[in-house]
């Protein structure tokens, strides 16, 4: 096995504190902002691209890979979001995080190293995308003004869902605060208030709607909500899994009076009681 103590992070880290000569808890909290700082530029990056670029529905982007490749490369960026996402969520996930921070410091910054790799992971695919140059619709006058609100009461959306699950966590800045202070992180609880109270999954709910409320749709845009979505439908059950194990109960109570994705219209909640 590897030493975990002698891995090119811990070496670097090492290297670099060593040669500033810095006491143990001034290096702890100079650890603790560089995590930080890298994981907020990265995650500001990442928004900022998928902002842009879906605004354009993926026409304007960086990537300039070759006609003949350019099918490979976007399908290969538009998997490789859910695919890693979902594993770094996982106990094998977890420990590969581990390995992206120093020992001492590697659980507390998990919440930080996870953020980042998913900031990453999101500013890869929307900042590399290699557009196909075919427009097939793009709103115009009224249509535009009416699309360009719903995009951004989709983004509010997704802000106060995320502000509703707990705003340091789906940062990042749980890790690197947590460890500034030297504490441990303290995680929210179930979430249940908010957006929570109407359906069970509005973090997901909302990015979907990120991605069908654009002015501007060609075959790229399309690809990309169709996956995208496909994955904010399906996830979130591996998720309730992990929820169900650790509230038991209370998870299952919560999950039998509030909808999965779908809010209840009115009267239809009383009507499902009474039919049940």
């Amino acid at each position: 096995m590897v030493d975990r103590q002698n891995t090119p992070i811990d070496r670097l880290l090492s290297l670099v504190f060593g040669l500033l000569r810095m006491p143990p808890g001034l290096r702890r909290i100079s650890i603790a902002f560089a995590y930080g700082l890298v994981c907020h530029v990265v995650f500001a990056l990442a928004v900022g691209a998928m902002i842009l670029a879906m605004f354009y529905g993926m026409s304007e982007s960086l990537g300039r890979v070759s006609e003949h490749w350019a099918f490979l490369a976007n399908g290969l960026l538009i998997l490789q979001f859910p695919l890693m996402h979902s594993l770094l969520l996982s106990e094998r996930g977890g420990q590969l995080l581990n390995w992206l921070a120093p020992a001492d410091y590697a659980r507390t910054l998990s919440t930080t190293t996870y953020a980042m790799i998913a900031s990453l992971q999101l500013l890869m695919l929307f900042a590399l995308w290699t557009p196909s140059g075919v427009v097939w619709w793009r709103a115009e006058g009224t249509v535009f003004y009416v699309i360009c609100a719903l995009y951004a009461v989709s983004w509010l959306l997704l802000i106060k869902a995320s502000y509703d699950a707990g705003a340091e966590v789906q940062s990042g800045a749980l890790g690197w605060m947590s460890l500034a202070q030297d504490k441990k992180p303290v995680f929210p609880g179930m979430p249940t208030t908010g957006l929570f109270r109407i359906i069970r999954q509005p973090i997901y709910v909302s990015f979907a709607l990120t991605l069908w409320t654009v002015p501007v749709w060609t075959p790229d845009q399309l690809a990309l909500a169709a996956t995208l979505t496909g994955y904010c439908l399906l996830a979130p059950k591996l998720k309730e899994n992990r929820f169900e194990k650790r509230y038991g109960a209370r998870f299952r109570a919560y999950q039998s009076q509030v909808p999965y994705a779908v809010p209840y219209l009115k009267g239809t909640r009383n009507r499902d009681q009474h039919s049940s």
